[in-house]
């Protein structure tokens, strides 16, 4: 019987579950994609269309295999940028593309390769430091 009476302190230990622990696709659309849109919304891209979906990679050569991408254009197409998900999985490898004056991606990057524990901050900086590295949020 004395599982059944928690103490007020029990039960505020119990938390909720991380959002990184929620299913895959309900984290990413509700959760990483907001997230990394308000932090490009911060770094001054305004006309940002960021999508989510499941569909065969841009990049030429690759399969025809369905990936999970988020892909994120603006200045009316003439940038782009991919984070595809080999898995349903956020800590599962995952890769990133980016093209410049409307052309399609041609090379495909290992992305967030070194971290153990994937965290929804860790993974909108890893975006925002790829396209700082391509000058495309500050100058030189």
């Amino acid at each position: 019987m004395p599982e059944e009476k928690k103490t007020d302190s029990q039960k505020k230990k119990a938390k909720p579950p991380a959002v990184e622990e929620k299913p895959f696709e309900e984290f990413i659309s509700q959760h990483f994609v907001p997230s990394l849109q308000d932090s490009l919304t911060q770094a001054g891209i305004e006309d940002m269309d960021l999508t989510f979906a499941k569909k065969p990679l841009s990049i030429q050569g690759m399969d025809n295999d369905d990936y999970w991408q988020v892909q994120g254009c603006w200045q009316q197409g003439k940038r782009q940028f991919l984070i595809a998900f080999q898995q349903e999985n956020i800590a599962g490898p995952k890769f990133y593309a980016a093209a410049d004056y409307g052309a399609s991606p041609t090379t495909l990057e290992s992305f967030m390769i070194d971290e153990r524990k994937v965290k929804l901050d860790l993974m909108v900086m890893y975006v925002i430091q790829r396209l700082n590295a391509q000058k495309w949020l500050t100058g030189n």
